[in-house]
């Protein structure tokens, strides 16, 4: 079972980052960046966090699935130098500073924008990138939108199943085993050893929270750091979406819930600040 952790619109905490970069330390040296059976595991330092891949490599050719996993995580590095905020010369800080027009962009990045209006749509306004300070800013989307990106270049490799956890920010194809979905644990926002719920996974989870850097999430309609919970978990079929949702959750509170209903193969998952719990009708919920 795969937990996720924090999940934000920036860059997940450090003491996540640094319990992260602890655990990669531990699979270098126990040797889990190599093939060991059918399993190929890898961590990879990218927008902030650590994304961790879980491959299960079925009958797919061996270096077929080593460059695969390279290509994943040079899709990763481009979508961090394409669409950071914090990188002065990226594409996306010249847009936000009129430097540049879409036009000069990168093809993904008129993309990306176009799923962002899509997301704020569904999500009724509370997924916002165009009301955030200093610009546009599609931080609350492209993390999903870039793991799913990495998780299509291992599907094209023909493996048997694969799990791209991006902070917090879970893609999955196939299952741990054939016949069996990946199972995701839910972080207890209050305990980092306990989880507050188990899912299985319909092809993505994201799970958006304050509990590690406090509130850092704008408001789009008040424009103030404030959200209404704890923690916001949305599954569906798509990351990018799901982050983005999540996100808008995490602001919405409670009565976000009745949007997440209304989206197609979507479900919503609130942690209130009281410690109440609150779902939509067909959270996929192990069991």
């Amino acid at each position: 079972m795969t937990t996720t952790d924090t999940l934000a619109p920036e860059a997940a905490g450090a003491a996540h980052a640094a319990e992260a970069a602890h655990a990669a330390e531990a699979a270098h040296a126990a040797g889990a960046d190599l093939v060991v059976g059918p399993v190929l595991r890898h961590i990879h330092a990218v927008m902030g966090t650590m994304v961790s891949f879980d491959v299960r490599i079925g009958d797919a050719n061996l270096n077929a699935a080593h460059l695969a996993l390279a290509r994943a995580c040079a899709r990763l590095d481009h979508a961090d130098a394409v669409f950071s905020t914090w990188k002065p010369d990226s594409p996306m800080s010249l847009l936000r500073k009129n430097a540049i027009s879409l036009d000069e962009a990168p093809p993904g990045v008129a993309k990306v924008l176009e799923l962002c209006v899509r997301a704020r749509d569904l999500s009724g306004g509370w997924f916002d990138p165009w009301t955030m300070p200093g610009g546009i800013d599609p931080t609350g989307l492209v993390k999903g939108w870039a793991a799913e990106q990495a998780l299509d270049e291992l599907r094209a490799a023909g493996v048997r199943a694969a799990i791209v956890n991006a902070g917090g920010d879970v893609a999955t194809f196939g299952g741990p085993e054939p016949g069996l979905p990946w199972r995701i644990g839910v972080r207890d926002p209050w305990a980092i050893d306990r989880v507050a719920c188990v899912l299985e996974s319909p092809g993505a989870i994201a799970t958006s929270g304050c509990y590690e850097r406090g509130s850092h999430v704008i408001d789009p309609r008040t424009g103030r750091r404030e959200t209404r919970c704890k923690s916001a978990t949305v599954a569906g079929p798509e990351l990018w979406l799901a982050d983005a949702l999540a996100t808008g959750l995490l602001v919405a509170g409670e009565a976000g819930l009745a949007l997440i209903e209304a989206v197609e193969g979507y479900e919503g998952y609130v942690i209130s600040k009281n410690g109440s719990v609150a779902m939509t009708s067909s959270l996929p919920v192990a069991g």
